[in-house]
């Protein structure tokens, strides 16, 4: 740590400095969590003395909340993946079915929304594209905080509805698929090598509202790289430099992420395993007709409050996720 080269890189200085922030948070949650057992324990041998019932109440919610508390930073311990800590691109796409599939998307994003600002988290939209009637076709989301990446790798997978359609006027029941993409934002500190040589890039008009403040600009930018195919689009800011910047920083966390992919694949082969990834294979129902209830297949968490789920109360999948080992 002497080495005057290492504080001279601002991306390890503030990598370092990250940590330290995340250390020093969960010892002060420790040392509230055990200051408050303390105080609990004394207010009970208090009223114990005393003879006075009236503390019951009082040191029965403060043990639960701090129950809860301790649950809570137990779930933060499990983050130990070298990227659990960074923030977190989330990236949704209706499948096939037009409407019904894109009204699910939505709903599957306003769930993450609600998530995300309950925790505290930022967020900030990347690309947008708007269904032909309602609905999104896709969509890319920052979600911006610590362990953002820890909680919500939980969410990558297909994603199944089933619902009597508010779209189909005979009320029949339909299944609408989504699939949500979870990656790590990517630092300068990791080196992604592009070369701009293997990149394409195409400029388009933003799609808009219309009227006055429709964008008569080619401000949106796609980019591709050709030697893998992977195509990124930005076309959320104003300016053309600006959705620039924004399509790099996706086009490095894709890349990272196939890489990590490809690594994963090769280690299963060897290790004789092999899962297909396909519409069908879908990791999370969410069941509104003929019963309520929202199941996670890979851990067998369940509940039947479908409505509290989806306004984003989604830690019990999150939880359960992490404790399963799959991760």
């Amino acid at each position: 740590m002497s080495d005057p080269a290492f504080w001279d890189n601002p991306d390890e200085a503030q990598k370092i400095a990250q940590e330290v922030t995340r250390l020093k948070d969960s010892i002060g949650q420790y040392r509230d969590m055990a200051d408050r057992h303390s105080d609990m324990a004394v207010l009970w041998q208090l009223g114990m003395e005393e003879n006075d019932e009236s503390v019951y109440p009082e040191v029965a919610a403060a043990l639960t909340a701090l129950e809860r508390d301790m649950e809570h930073l137990e779930l933060t311990l499990m983050l130990s993946g070298e990227y659990d800590a960074n923030n977190a691109i989330l990236t949704l796409h209706a499948g096939a079915g037009g409407t019904e599939a894109q009204d699910w998307a939505q709903m599957l994003l306003r769930m993450y929304v609600r998530w995300a600002e309950k925790n505290n988290y930022k967020l900030e939209t990347m690309d947008f594209l708007a269904g032909d009637e309602a609905g999104v076709k896709s969509v890319t989301i920052m979600v911006a905080g610590t362990n953002a990446y820890g909680y919500l790798k939980s969410e990558k997978g297909v994603h199944r509805l089933v619902r009597i359609s508010p779209f189909d006027t005979s009320g029949r029941r339909h299944t609408s698929f989504a699939a949500v993409d979870v990656m790590p934002e990517i630092d300068d500190s990791v080196q992604i090598d592009i070369n701009p040589a293997d990149l394409r890039v195409d400029t388009f008009r933003a799609g808009g509202a219309g009227g006055q403040h429709i964008n008569k600009t080619d401000s949106a930018v796609r980019m591709t790289h050709l030697p893998t195919g992977v195509v990124v689009q930005c076309q959320s800011e104003r300016s053309q430099i600006q959705n620039r910047e924004q399509c790099m920083r996706l086009l490095r966390a894709r890349l990272f992420e196939l890489e990590r992919q490809k690594q994963a694949d090769k280690k299963a082969e060897l290790g004789g395993e092999y899962q297909a990834i396909e519409w069908g294979s879908q990791i999370r129902s969410y069941v509104f007709h003929p019963y309520n209830l929202v199941k996670d297949h890979r851990t067998a968490a369940e509940t039947g409050n479908v409505q509290a789920v989806m306004d984003g109360e989604i830690e019990l999948f999150i939880e359960a996720y992490l404790k399963s080992g799959t991760r």
